[in-house]
């Protein structure tokens, strides 16, 4: 086995240094955008036992009436990615264009959607246990211009 030379040592030290530094900055004063040397807050912050658990999901309505799905079978777009940009969806909700087309690419033979929406459904939370309650959100919608 081969041992590091002085200049090699060196530069494994500082390139260490230099990562743990990142990390140390990211977690006090980045955000999650900072990825990986961001603070890792989703895993270090809960709902209180009594706050209702968000489920986000994507819904669009074709020319029948009849309410789609357009989760990550149906369209390809993983629902994190919603999630992760939903204030941009819900500051132009012309963005979920995409989903739409996404949709239409796999579903050739199927009703054209009229609207596509973005939906929390809020689950009742009662001592940290679900009620079996719920209420739905519609927090963007986009109707297809015609």
């Amino acid at each position: 086995m081969d041992t590091l030379t002085p200049r090699g040592r060196a530069a494994r030290l500082a390139v260490t240094a230099l990562g743990l530094a990142l990390l140390l900055a990211g977690s006090a004063w980045g955000t999650d955008d900072h990825f990986p040397f961001g603070p890792f807050r989703m895993y270090s912050t809960s709902n209180p036992p009594d706050s209702p658990a968000p489920d986000t999901r994507v819904e669009g309505v074709d020319t029948t009436g009849a309410v789609v799905d357009l989760g990550e079978q149906a369209t390809g777009v993983r629902r994190a990615e919603i999630e992760g940009q939903q204030d941009r969806y819900a500051a132009d909700p012309s963005l979920l264009a995409a989903v739409a087309d996404a949709y239409a690419e796999r579903h050739a033979g199927a009703a054209d959607l009229v609207e596509v929406r973005i939906v929390i459904r809020w689950h009742g939370i009662h001592g940290g246990r679900p009620t079996g309650r719920w209420t739905d959100e519609t927090v963007v919608a986009w109707r297809v211009p015609r």
